[in-house]
């Protein structure tokens, strides 16, 4: 499902929307990725810091992974889809370090320089424009922030097979990004490294991840063992990526200082940043409602979760 939404800069760019999908079971649960789910864990386990203040993961869905987030004072789960989100905070509401808040990658809601580490797994296949994207990564990070990336790898092994084979139009190895379905896309990690450069983050190290992604593989071999097999190639694999899955540990060496914004929960407003107009932080009115201070719009907390999609 698509629409399209206009971000700050006034360019229209279209947008994935997992709004009332079921996700959970239709693509992880019972559905034979206990060897992804397990891979991917290693592989942000070895890139991310295990303790901080503050850490978002931008596309965080319903929650899968926020279990790795035990060391962080403040965990922000932020996502385009309110009912993944709100899946989420049913699930971790009662822990009083979770914030949830829906909004636009294209204009994030949160306020700058304000995060000590970032996560962003499984989203970078579904963006149209990854500059304007990595732009706003750039933009919430300072200068010791730490950000584990994620994107699908287009020279992945399977697709030069078939490309050698002839059974599929595109070069794996053409750096232009390859869209294969309806905002569905792989990417040549030579043209990624370039678009961290532009954007200003700093490339720290990098994974090859999800080798024996193949269901022949998979069947034979235990999950939590083929992980742990993938995981000694992570770094060898990662000077010339051939697997499906990529990881990248990047910083911002020319970011801001740490923003020293309190994780207490009743300073959630100052964390903010109006998808409108940009203005930051914006004003706290009472238990579920915040304003901005610039244009005047207001956005609410729904079943639990921060609603910067739209103004009131």
């Amino acid at each position: 499902m698509t629409e399209s939404v206009q971000p700050q800069s006034g360019v229209t760019i279209p947008v994935i929307d997992y709004e009332h999908s079921q996700y959970r079971a239709d693509f992880w649960v019972g559905q034979g990725r206990q060897y992804e789910d397990a891979v991917e864990r290693l592989a942000i386990r070895r890139l991310l810091p295990t303790h901080g203040g503050r850490i978002a993961e931008i596309g965080a869905g319903f929650g899968r992974l926020a279990d790795l987030y035990t060391g962080y004072e403040q965990v922000i789960l932020f996502d385009y889809s309110r009912t993944l989100l709100q899946e989420a905070a049913r699930d971790l509401g009662q822990d009083r370090r979770f914030v949830f808040i829906a909004g636009n990658l294209y204009s994030l809601p949160l306020a700058s320089g304000i995060l000590d580490s970032l996560v962003m797994v499984r989203v970078m296949h579904h963006l149209a424009d990854v500059p304007a994207a990595l732009q706003q990564l750039r933009r919430v990070m300072h200068r010791h922030s730490v950000g584990v990336i994620e994107f699908a790898n287009k020279r992945n092994l399977k697709a030069l097979a078939r490309w050698v084979a002839r059974r599929q139009s595109w070069s794996p190895l053409d750096e232009k990004p390859v869209e294969f379905v309806e905002l569905n896309y792989d990417f040549h990690p030579a043209w990624m490294e370039k678009r961290f450069v532009e954007a200003g983050l700093h490339i720290e190290r990098r994974y090859a991840v999800s080798h024996f992604r193949l269901s022949a593989i998979k069947k034979r071999v235990n999950a939590e063992t083929l992980a742990r097999i993938d995981s000694w190639l992570f770094a060898i694999g990662g000077t010339y990526p051939l697997a499906p899955s990529v990881f990248l540990r990047a910083n911002a060496p020319e970011g801001g200082a740490r923003v020293n914004f309190t994780t207490d929960e009743q300073a959630l407003a100052h964390l903010l940043r109006c998808p409108i107009c940009a203005a930051e932080p914006l004003n706290r009115l009472g238990e579920d409602r915040v304003q901005c201070t610039v244009c005047r719009r207001q956005f609410a907390c729904r079943e639990g979760v921060w609603d910067l999609k739209e103004a009131l």
